[in-house]
């Protein structure tokens, strides 16, 4: 089974918590929260009954496509939808890995321990999102 789904707008990478100093407890970011919510609707808005089976090996393949600077040069802007130049810039990929690994528990699968292999890329595009696809390996 493959399941695809695109999350409009700028990649977000998952947010450090922080903690307060009086109870001691972590307090994850509004920005991370905000974005783990989009993600977990537009899983759900494209998939609204398919949950991945409990012990399925999971293979997560994730594009994300950055805005181009309003900087950029015509000459560099065709060189960056022409995939010549491609994002270095933040959030960095493993914390875009990890917001949607997360935010897709118990909604796509029971736990992001599941998943066996994953790819994250960066490019840039005129319409920033990010795209998803996430497999399930069959064992051999």
């Amino acid at each position: 089974m493959e399941v695809r789904f695109t999350i409009r707008g700028e990649p977000k990478g998952k947010g450090r918590p922080r903690f307060c100093r009086n109870t001691g407890h972590a307090i994850t970011p509004k920005d991370t929260v905000n974005y783990e919510t989009l993600v977990r609707t537009e899983y759900s808005a494209a998939y609204p009954e398919f949950k991945f089976p409990d012990g399925t090996m999971l293979d997560m393949r994730i594009m994300a496509y950055y805005s181009i600077p309003k900087s950029a040069s015509k000459k560099k802007k065709a060189s960056m939808l022409a995939n010549e130049i491609r994002p270095t810039k933040k959030p960095d990929m493993d914390n875009v890995v990890k917001i949607i690994a997360d935010s897709l528990n118990q909604v796509a699968y029971r736990d992001d321990t599941q998943i066996v292999d994953c790819q994250c890329r960066k490019f840039y595009s005129e319409t920033p999102r990010v795209e998803v696809i996430i497999r399930s390996i069959e064992p051999k």
